[in-house]
């Protein structure tokens, strides 16, 4: 990790923490989902350095060490995007490889339709194709206890998790979201009652991985994090013609619980995704769970390696 060099950076009038190593002609981009930051990249970056390339990841608005937004409850997806392209003005950037976990895959897609001159090519992780509308996620077809609709609810998971630290907060979300089932909790729980305290973290994620981004949730805390993803959702990003017509690839865990979503399964191994990413290429690994890029980093690697060769 000595290798990467960290620094804030201007960008449409707040100050993001960005985080960069490499100095290949190709740049890529790497973009976090819940509950990560920079940080759950670091076995990819340390590897697209190695291999030539300029790897670039970023805290989003809001999280870890960047600068959370004058409004944090008006922030929204459109937000990132138009931070994703202003970062890349300001690191004198003109294309890139956007790579997207999470629900950091939205605004992968969102650049890569509205600024396709500015992507050499997609990557996504964990969640295909989806633009954020009332239409592209549906709650109404969601469990009614499932994390995403408790957590759009203002306040709920505010309480849910101020009675913890935010060290066992992040703990239990990562726990959590290795699982192959979906989140639900019953009506007298709450989210983080579905974990039992004595369970170990998996395998892959260190308790020194754990401080670390504890670090920066505390520097930070959820305020942001609970607006964009999950309390802007379902608001309309005005985009008429959702197609990305660039290189693209998506990886998805067998393990994964978001494969066990309402219509995901089908939407996926039908292709009916690729009716808007036609040049989409989609990678199963059976062992994968939501976090595949940290649990099995070599594999994802040479995934992600072989793409970048190709395109």
């Amino acid at each position: 990790m000595e290798k990467i060099q960290h620094s804030h950076v201007q960008v449409r009038g707040l100050k993001l923490h960005v985080v960069q190593t490499g100095t290949g002609p190709k740049v890529v981009l790497f973009l976090h989902g819940f509950p990560e930051i920079w940080y759950s990249w670091r076995h990819q970056m340390i590897a697209m350095a190695n291999a030539g390339y300029r790897a670039v990841a970023f805290d989003f608005r809001g999280y870890g060490l960047s600068d959370h937004p004058p409004e944090p409850e008006r922030a929204n997806f459109n937000d990132l995007a138009d931070d994703v392209v202003a970062l890349l003005d300001s690191l004198a950037i003109d294309k890139a490889f956007l790579v997207g976990k999470d629900f950091g895959a939205f605004p992968a897609f969102t650049v890569a339709v509205t600024h396709p001159e500015r992507v050499l090519g997609v990557i996504t992780l964990g969640v295909p194709y989806l633009i954020p509308s009332p239409l592209g996620v549906q709650f109404d077809l969601l469990p009614k206890g499932y994390y995403v609709i408790r957590w759009a609810e203002p306040g709920r998971a505010e309480a849910d998790f101020g009675r913890f630290d935010v060290k066992t907060v992040v703990r239990n979300i990562y726990i959590l979201f290795c699982r192959s089932e979906l989140q639900v909790a019953g009506d007298n729980e709450e989210i983080m009652d579905l974990v039992d305290p004595s369970t170990p973290l998996p395998p892959w994620f260190t308790e020194e991985d754990l401080d670390v981004y504890a670090t920066l949730y505390q520097n930070s805390g959820f305020r942001t994090a609970l607006q964009v993803p999950y309390r802007c959702m379902q608001l309309d990003c005005g985009i008429t013609n959702p197609k990305v017509i660039a290189p693209s690839l998506l990886i998805m865990g067998e393990k994964d619980y978001v494969m066990k979503s309402p219509g995901m399964e089908d939407y996926i191994r039908k292709e009916i995704v690729k009716q808007f990413m036609p040049n989409l290429d989609i990678i199963f690994m059976s062992e994968g769970n939501h976090f595949v890029q940290e649990q099995l980093p070599e594999q994802v690697n040479e995934l992600i390696l072989s793409f970048l060769t190709k395109n």
